[in-house]
């Protein structure tokens, strides 16, 4: 859509009122258990809004958007929030979406981009190894070329959705005699197939959302190689940021942090609102959360599509310190009742697995340590870590 067939901010939010008016019940929809699974009816609404062009506004017109600026689509986004209503504004959060449309081919696009804005196909990311973790550029998985296809052999690991997604962003090794972040290729994979086995990993809040993943002669399409052969990292770079956008903004697929007003009622309600210790911590936990929030504003305004912004690192450390805060303040809040557990003790209950869980934020995504490093290099200039590998064939690098 050309410049001059924007409409204003004010036609647009008149629009989206009236379309929402029009289309949205204002009952919340059915969820599953499992996060990685998309119910019926949620499906069937997210695809009258990637239609009606708000699920991705930002999109071409081709591409299921309107070729919106992102001043336009803040307004859909707000419109939306207003009413409750799920689904707008994925260009700003979808993962395999936001990859798909920078990189993919064509093929790719028209096979899957419509699937993943509409959540009828789920994906789970196949980044990290056993030996790549913090390092992802020591990869091990391999991708070799067959005809039209590649087989894929490895072993990937802390994946979450595995067991119920039906795709799987995938990086592996295509050229072992190369610097090792050029020998890498980022692919759409199949997950329903032979050759894939999924074991689910147990947490110590009890929960088993990370699995690991076994990969023997898997294959998937050359047309779902994603940004060409060799060039994987810079796509993973855009899919990390995607990532650590979401994990920053304190979106999260497990409970949520808990609101600003509902800290200082949980103080109130135990009597420790007039605790000067209490009310520095909490002081603290909502002025993270408001200079997050405004780091946020910023990281999305820098950010262009098939580009990662190093300002996202920012957002996502400052939500894992949140969180931790959050924890031990609500533990000093409930005092020695934190030492119960169970059904019988629901609050207690709900404050330990939080103290527990705010460690998924502190690793997944990229641990608070690999933020630091990214904000200390490309934020703030600092000469980079020491890398005595970083331009020696990948071949020669000694295994651990």
């Amino acid at each position: 859509m050309s410049e001059i067939n924007l409409p204003s901010a004010e036609e647009l939010r008149a629009e989206v009122r009236g379309w929402l008016a029009d289309n949205w019940t204002g009952v919340t929809l059915p969820t599953s258990a499992d996060p990685w699974v998309s119910s019926p009816e949620r499906v069937s609404w997210l695809e009258k809004v990637v239609a009606a062009g708000y699920g991705a506004p930002t999109y071409p017109n081709q591409w299921y958007g309107r070729d919106y600026p992102n001043t336009l689509a803040k307004v859909i986004a707000e419109e939306f929030r207003a009413v409750g209503a799920p689904g707008a504004c994925q260009d700003r959060f979808s993962i395999p979406a936001n990859t798909t449309l920078a990189f993919g081919t064509e093929q790719l696009k028209a096979d899957l981009l419509h699937e993943f804005l509409t959540e009828k196909s789920r994906t789970c990311l196949l980044y990290s190894e056993p030996g790549a973790g913090s390092d992802l550029a020591g990869v091990r998985t391999t991708a070799v070329l067959d005809g039209d296809h590649w087989i894929i052999n490895g072993q990937k690991v802390w994946t979450s959705g595995a067991k119920t997604s039906e795709y799987a962003l995938l990086i592996a090794r295509t050229d072992w005699d190369v610097p090792k972040h050029k020998g890498i290729t980022f692919f759409i994979v199949p997950m329903k197939q032979p050759g894939i086995e999924v074991r689910p990993l147990v947490q110590i809040t009890g929960d088993a959302h990370f699995n690991e993943v076994f990969i023997t002669d898997a294959t998937v399409p050359d047309a779902y190689v994603v940004g060409g052969v060799g060039n994987g990292w810079r796509v993973l770079q855009t899919a990390l940021a995607v990532e650590r956008a979401i994990m920053g903004s304190g979106t999260s697929l497990h409970r949520k942090q808990s609101r600003g007003n509902s800290l200082v009622e949980m103080a109130r309600a135990h009597g420790k609102l007039d605790d000067a210790a209490i009310r520095r911590s909490l002081a603290e936990v909502l002025a993270l959360r408001e200079l997050n929030n405004l780091n946020n504003a910023r990281a999305k305004a820098e950010a262009k599509q098939g580009t990662a912004s190093p300002v996202m690192s920012l957002g996502k450390l400052a939500t894992s310190r949140i969180l931790h805060a959050e924890a031990r303040l609500k533990t000093d809040i409930i005092g020695a009742d934190a030492l119960l557990a169970g059904p019988d003790n629901a609050e207690a209950d709900e404050v330990n697995f939080l103290s527990l869980n705010a460690f998924f934020t502190s690793i997944g995504g990229g641990t608070d340590q690999i933020q630091r490093n990214i904000i200390g290099e490309r934020v703030l200039g600092l000469p980079k870590e020491p890398e005595v590998d970083r331009d020696i064939p990948f071949r020669e690098i000694r295994k651990n």
